[in-house]
């Protein structure tokens, strides 16, 4: 009897012990895990900034308009309303001074060629800020890695 009552009290013991390694171990696979999920999606989400940052377009202000108390804020390229190119820059721009002039937007391509100009009356007083739209003909497609100076 007490040899029966001893292999029960291992066998319950190793039968404990492995089901607690068991426990323990999934444990460490779901912690492993959720490192592992955390660190790609952190990857995955520099990759997406990388390459965003990289067929992003570029607006540059001369140097006549920054003397000239303009600043630019945000911008944006949309399509028109045939939506077979994009061909209007939208951006945000600041009056550091008073301001009232015709402001021209030049559009050149990822290999610097000009594909494109527009021109829009601006008009803002010291302290303001406003969108303006500059819209390009219609065949011009401000593609990624576009160049765009605004004179």
């Amino acid at each position: 009897m007490k040899k029966i009552i001893m292999a029960l009290s291992i066998s319950s013991f190793l039968f404990t012990g492995c089901n607690f390694m068991n426990h323990d171990t999934k444990e460490k696979i779901n912690t492993g895990g959720k490192n592992v999920g955390k660190t790609a999606t952190e990857f995955f989400e520099g990759v997406s900034k990388g390459v965003e940052e990289t067929l992003e377009c570029e607006l540059v202000l001369s140097d006549e308009l920054q003397s000239n108390g303009i600043e630019t804020g945000a911008f944006k390229i949309t399509t028109d309303s045939t939506k077979t190119s994009k061909n209007i820059l939208t951006t945000y721009l600041i009056f550091n001074k008073n301001f009232d002039a015709n402001i021209s937007a030049k559009a050149f391509d990822k290999k610097g060629k000009e594909i494109g100009r527009a021109i829009t009356t601006v008009k803002g007083t010291k302290g303001q800020a406003e969108y303006f739209d500059f819209k390009f003909n219609d065949r011009t497609d401000i593609g990624t890695r576009s160049k765009i100076y605004l004179e």
